[in-house]
């Protein structure tokens, strides 16, 4: 793989190609160049999930799915914690990248690779209580818990080829490479499906067959990564070469972030869990609202990994101007993608509803609180965008703090007082005004931060 030199110069060579002082159509391409790829991603996963879905749906006895389904949700919810490990090493990959620092690069892989492997051995190691406290919360029936733990305690062995995954990804977003990023995710899911068909239709494994295509799948996306990333480590020395100090500082990137990222799933998980106390069908109708949040995430996050790259790039070259420069282009981006949701949803938010479900009275519950759809593209993406940001900055305990601010000043108040002060039939409104304001807060949250005590990165 040849070695990707960074861009030391916005496309600005022709002011005819300007916009406005708002970037050349080169300027936007390279956006989209890291974007694209990304959002593709974001669509192949699922829909090749569907495959998988539909492979397992096909069997004999409905208890298969349901097992492979919720264990594939622990399992989810444990590896989705973990993200943190893709962020902060896309921010530092970056960063070097931006500075044309090999050895920076080298450095960041290294300890990225060591807590990957860390992480997964004791994942591996803890899986037994990982299970427990699953069952303690969900408290399924016993055969839906036997099958289940089984789907899990497989799919845990490759809990080290998962975060080994996290890093690949976070080293190529950070080197602007989404192309290869987005190869990586759709091989996975490929393998995944392969894997299905062989195991389950041809050997008849069942769940079993299902949780090792997917071990198989991590393992076999891990090596393809790693010898995408080989010229990063073109000896075996540098992986027992371990700087206290960078790995330090690094860990505690990471742990900011998990800190972050696990008040974000809490807070998400109400939106599910609580709305348990409003009956069955309420519950049923916010879990198809929550696939909205799905498909705002589809764009957002491309945006979002494209401020990272960006931003990071130019933050290694210590240039400011640069970094506003992305900044003000990518926010364009974001704005014109949240306004388009918003029109979507207006326009087409029945008809997505009455796509993911057919029952009637989950149909008029869900379109009762459709409106809350229509205006959380316009308060959200500023989360999303300043993400992106504060990544591409390297401001993980900034990220820390404004969640913490966000969800326990914001989020808890606000869900715990809309319940108070709203009757039964309109608590729920008090949910999804939670969680836009949440979402306001954390934009709103971001932006202070960034201009009051992070203002000298952008001088």
């Amino acid at each position: 793989m040849a070695s990707h030199k960074p861009t030391t110069r916005i496309d600005t060579h022709s002011s005819s190609q300007q916009w406005l002082g708002w970037g050349s159509r080169g300027d936007h391409r390279r956006i989209f160049a890291i974007a694209l790829p990304m959002i593709i991603s974001n669509i192949a996963a699922p829909l090749l999930g569907l495959v998988d879905t539909a492979i397992i749906g096909h069997l004999p006895e409905s208890i298969y799915l349901s097992a492979v389904a919720l264990g594939a949700m622990v399992v989810s919810f444990v590896f989705l914690l973990a993200i943190f490990l893709r962020m902060t090493t896309t921010a530092e990959a970056a960063q070097a990248f931006g500075a044309d620092d090999q050895p920076a690069t080298e450095r960041t892989l290294v300890h990225a690779l060591w807590l990957a492997w860390g992480l997964g051995v004791l994942l591996i190691v803890g899986g037994p209580g990982i299970i427990a406290g699953a069952w303690w919360i969900i408290q399924p029936s016993e055969e839906l818990r036997l099958l289940a733990s089984e789907y899990i305690s497989i799919r845990l062995w490759a809990a080290p080829a998962a975060l080994t995954n996290l890093v690949v990804l976070g080293v190529l977003l950070g080197r602007q490479q989404s192309k290869r990023a987005m190869v990586l995710v759709i091989f996975t899911n490929a393998v995944n499906v392969v894997g299905d068909v062989i195991l389950i239709i041809g050997l008849g494994m069942t769940v079993a067959g299902a949780a090792w295509a997917s071990v198989i799948a991590e393992v076999a996306t891990a090596l393809l990564g790693v010898a995408m990333l080989k010229p990063l480590l073109p000896t075996i020395g540098p992986l027992w070469r371990v700087q206290r100090d960078h790995l330090r500082r690094f860990a505690s990137m990471n742990r900011d972030v998990f800190i972050r990222s696990l008040l974000l799933q809490l807070c998400m998980a109400v939106m599910t869990g609580y709305a348990a106390r409003f009956g069955a069908v309420v519950v049923a109708a916010n879990a198809v609202l929550m696939q909205f949040l799905l498909l705002i995430s589809l764009g957002l996050d491309g945006i979002a990994y494209a401020v990272e790259a960006l931003v990071g790039a130019a933050r290694g070259r210590k240039n400011s101007g640069e970094i506003r420069f992305w900044m003000r282009l990518t926010l364009v981006w974001s704005c014109i993608f949240a306004c388009l949701y918003s029109l979507t949803f207006w326009l087409a938010g029945n008809w997505i509803i009455q796509t993911l479900t057919d029952l009637p009275d989950v149909i008029a519950v869900a379109n009762r609180y459709l409106i809350w759809l229509w205006i959380l593209p316009l308060l959200g993406h500023w989360s999303y965008y300043f993400d992106g940001v504060y990544i591409g900055l390297g401001l993980t305990q900034a990220m820390r703090d404004t969640m913490a601010i966000s969800a326990l000043l914001v989020f808890v108040p606000v869900w715990l007082g809309g319940q108070a002060l709203l009757e039964n039939n309109n608590a729920n409104h008090g949910l999804w005004l939670a969680l836009s304001l949440f979402l306001l807060a954390r934009g709103v949250s971001q932006y202070w931060m960034l201009t009051r005590r992070y203002a000298v990165l952008l001088k």
